[in-house]
């Protein structure tokens, strides 16, 4: 393990490092981590595989199953962020968003693992009313349901903290949203989608939802105008989600990660370790992990790609393994 890169919250609890990181507008960049490798470095992880519906009995068994065979960081009495993918308003045919049902399946397995409180949270990349999605997608009714607390992480309070990563080098402060901070787990919850600059969005890439639209715009363009492959590195280097969830019951295929079509997978993936939980997903939908950047960029930094350094848990890839469509452009990222 590359400890040189391990973020401060290794060290620290998040709302130490929310207290330090206050108003500090120095950049922090960590020695060793801004080189590209690409070998996973003698890491190992796992990854859970787990076939599923939108029944809400399946889902739950589900995701239940997935916690049994990699479990999380503890939660009990703590404060779980799910930080879910809402990008934009609903299009017909184009499932863009984490399915409502995982989400409220995803809060009741980790309330009955003792959270002591569970908050749903995104910052929309191109709908600017995060409520309008919520409302529109149907989560409204299980938020309510659930006693749930919605957080735009857009619009609410944010904190200045030094981009640790280092790769954006004119951008040494990132500005995240509060509630991401003060949050006691990060469990990153995205659509399986794939995307026509990233190649994929996965676990790694929901995190740019994380940092606030108030200081970064919409559809916070100047990350994807640098290097979106620098930015999500950055993102993950600075603060990075604890546990992944992917909703690939039904993915998104083609121009994603707004204009494709839907395709359907079955599955979710699940984990703690973001880039081997991402290249198996990535697998699944028919894309070789080492072809995408910030992928390849990951390996031996965060966490193992290679198929060989991840144990897959739960079903194979090759049962369940699905070739997604992928646009003209992108014929390099098939395998």
């Amino acid at each position: 393990m590359n400890r040189a890169c391990r973020h401060p919250d290794a060290l620290l609890k998040r709302r130490d490092f929310l207290k330090a990181a206050a108003g500090t507008a120095a950049a922090a960049a960590m020695p060793g981590c801004a080189g590209v490798l690409y070998s996973d470095g003698g890491w190992r992880a796992g990854a859970a595989i787990l076939r599923a519906t939108y029944d809400e009995s399946i889902l739950l068994e589900a995701i239940e199953a997935g916690l049994g065979l990699i479990e999380p960081p503890d939660v009990a009495g703590k404060r779980v962020l799910l930080k879910v993918n809402l990008v934009d308003l609903p299009r017909d045919n184009r499932p863009i968003v984490t399915d409502p049902a995982v989400i409220a399946a995803a809060a009741e397995a980790f309330r009955r693992r003792g959270a002591a409180e569970v908050v749903v949270a995104d910052g929309p990349a191109l709908q600017r009313d995060a409520w309008e999605i919520v409302e529109a997608v149907g989560l409204a009714g299980l938020l309510d349901e659930q006693h749930l607390t919605f957080v735009d992480l857009s619009t609410a309070d944010l904190a200045a903290v030094p981009n640790a990563g280092g790769l954006m080098g004119d951008l040494p402060t990132l500005y995240y949203s509060r509630p991401v901070l003060e949050a006691d787990v990060i469990v990153s919850m995205p659509k399986m989608k794939t995307h026509h600059w990233a190649g994929v969005s996965l676990a790694m890439k929901n995190h740019f939802g994380m940092l606030s639209g108030l200081a970064h715009g919409w559809p916070r363009n100047q990350f994807h105008v640098r290097n979106l492959h620098h930015a999500v590195i950055d993102f993950i280097h600075t603060l990075r989600a604890d546990y992944a969830i992917i909703d690939g019951v039904v993915g998104l295929e083609g121009d994603g990660p707004v204009r494709g079509t839907a395709v359907q997978a079955g599955v979710l993936v699940m984990g703690s370790n973001l880039p081997a939980v991402d290249a198996t997903a990535a697998r699944i939908m028919g894309v070789r992990p080492e072809a995408v950047d910030y992928l390849r960029m990951s390996a031996g930094v965060f966490g193992p790609i290679g198929e060989a350094n991840i144990t897959q848990l739960g079903e194979p890839i090759a049962a369940v393994r699905r070739p997604f469509r992928l646009m003209p452009h992108q014929w390099a990222l098939a395998g």
